[in-house]
């Protein structure tokens, strides 16, 4: 047999074994890619109360439905109504409230015991229901200060009740106007939440929990009508009637006097 000079001898296929190698390596490292992005992209709602896959209509209901199902809450914030601006700081429950209420011209503390509503404020507040913008008359002095218990009739009481009532100012406020829409998912004081918008964020926006009772957390007001805060849900709200030092009940209308 005729012998096959060295230099044209068949020699292994070299580069096709280097090329299986980067090949596995390249597969390997493809699936470690593929199972790295599903950790990264996981389910949002997972371990969550579920409301962050639900319509955005049931979503805002189902807040709405655990504010007016909680004992308590506290709800702190700026609110823009009849053209003044509130800012609050209340404790709300079912049979009271107690907080701190303020406007640009003046603050007080308002406290609600059952229908019994207190009204603590400086004599300067008070001359000023008084309808006087000289020196504080002596009933004006007399009040500052104190827990002023306001006349169910009289125009204080009916002003800021509303303030002290759970029911009728969450009624108020958790409202949104516009087509709804589920938003992204965030956290409100440590809390994850999912949002709400309405009418693509103009008619406000609601971020809800995502854990446990979905309760609303937060609510940026249509119109830009102010923000609030809502957190310690069902906890006591320490309610009781101010000593009898403290307290002043002149037993009639007190506006407009002088």
């Amino acid at each position: 047999m005729t012998a096959i000079p060295p230099a044209t001898r068949p020699r292994p296929p070299a580069a096709p074994a280097r090329t299986g190698r980067a090949g596995r390596g390249a597969a390997v490292c493809a699936a470690v890619t593929v199972v790295l992005a599903g950790c990264g992209a996981g389910d949002p709602d997972e371990g969550t109360n579920g409301v962050g896959k639900l319509p955005a209509a049931t979503i805002a209901s189902k807040a709405q439905a655990a504010a007016r199902g909680a004992d308590s809450v506290h709800l702190s914030g700026n609110v823009v109504s009849q053209g003044g601006t509130y800012k609050l700081d209340m404790r709300l429950a079912k049979n009271g409230a107690r907080g701190e209420l303020s406007t640009k011209a003046a603050g007080f503390q308002l406290l609600r015991v059952g229908d019994a509503l207190y009204l603590k404020a400086d004599a300067a507040f008070w001359a000023g229901e008084e309808g006087g913008s000289g020196p504080a008359s002596a009933t004006a002095a007399k009040l500052g200060g104190k827990y002023v218990k306001v006349p169910a009739a009289d125009p204080v009481y009916q002003r800021f009740s509303g303030f002290t009532d759970k029911d009728t100012l969450l009624a108020g406020l958790l409202g949104l106007h516009g087509e709804l829409a589920v938003g992204e998912h965030g956290s409100v004081g440590g809390v994850s939440t999912v949002r709400v918008t309405a009418g693509a964020g103009s008619g406000g926006n609601l971020d809800v929990s995502l854990e446990g009772t979905p309760y609303p957390m937060r609510l940026q007001r249509a119109g830009g009508a102010g923000e609030v805060r809502l957190d310690d849900w069902g906890k006591s709200v320490d309610l009781k009637t101010p000593d009898a030092g403290q307290t002043v009940d002149l037993g009639k209308q007190i506006s407009g006097t002088g």
